[in-house]
Formats: C-alpha cells, structure tokens, sequence
C-alpha cells in the first residue's frame, strides 16, 4: 500500500510558508509547494499531496486522507479513479 505524509513548514528569514509531501516507505520522493494564501489549510495538503502523486505517476489511484500530530497522511485505495477526502479528524474530536 502506497502512503504520503504532508508537513506545514513555517516560514523563515528567506523563505515563506510551504507544506512537504513525502512518500512514506522505500519510494523516497517528496515535493515542496509555497503555501497558498486563498486556500485553506487542509486543501494546501491535498494540493501538495496530489502533485506529489502526479510527479510520481500515480494516476490509477485515489488517497484518503486524515490528520495526525505531524500533518496529514493519505493512504491509497488501489484500483479507484478519485481523490477523496475521507476523515478530518478535527470534526471527530467533539
């Protein structure tokens, strides 16, 4: 199973605000985006997970998505067409 994490980084004294997506296990590959202003803090995640999937190819699949302590991680759903957003965790805890 295929999974990615995603990361706020802070901004600092040259450089502004982003969000890193890595792939988790032996793939090794990552992306960093500049974070962007007019989007929330959850679809900056999904948009720098989803060039992520797109640099590696990984267009055959959709990745559900939940958050952690770190960030976010998005697992694969093998064989399905779509990006889903499954679970914030933050509308979980009550």
């Amino acid at each position: 199973m295929d999974a990615i994490e995603t990361r706020f980084l802070g901004a600092t004294n040259t450089r502004s605000s982003r969000i890193k997506a890595s792939t988790l296990g032996n793939y090794g590959a990552s992306i960093t985006l500049s974070y962007d202003h007019a989007l929330n803090s959850w679809d900056n995640h999904r948009a720098a997970a989803e060039a992520l999937i797109a640099k590696l190819g990984w267009t055959d699949t959709s990745f559900y998505g939940g958050e952690t302590a770190h960030g976010t991680v998005w697992v694969a759903d093998i064989g399905s067409r779509r990006f889903i957003r499954v679970i914030d965790l933050r509308e979980v805890r009550a």
